[in-house]
């Protein structure tokens, strides 16, 4: 299942280094996996690195966001 970007929102930022953490893991497993050759489901790969990204961007986001709400107040 493929997280959506409202899902990641939601979290704390705690949860989502740990949902980070448990993806990168998966991955780590899933190439592997596909190494030797077990690999049953290949499109996983694509959709668990894709997660990654999203939570990725919307940290980014958010520390973007922040950011330019301090830089607005100090003017």
């Amino acid at each position: 299942m493929t997280l959506k970007p409202d899902e990641i929102r939601k979290m704390s930022p705690e949860e989502r280094m740990r949902k980070l953490r448990e993806l990168r893991a998966e991955l780590i497993k899933l190439r592997t996996q596909a190494y030797l050759g077990t690999l049953t489901n290949v499109g996983r790969i694509k959709q668990v690195r894709k997660d990654i990204a999203r939570i990725l961007t919307i940290m980014r986001e958010e520390e973007l966001k922040s950011t330019q709400g301090k830089k607005g107040s100090k003017s």
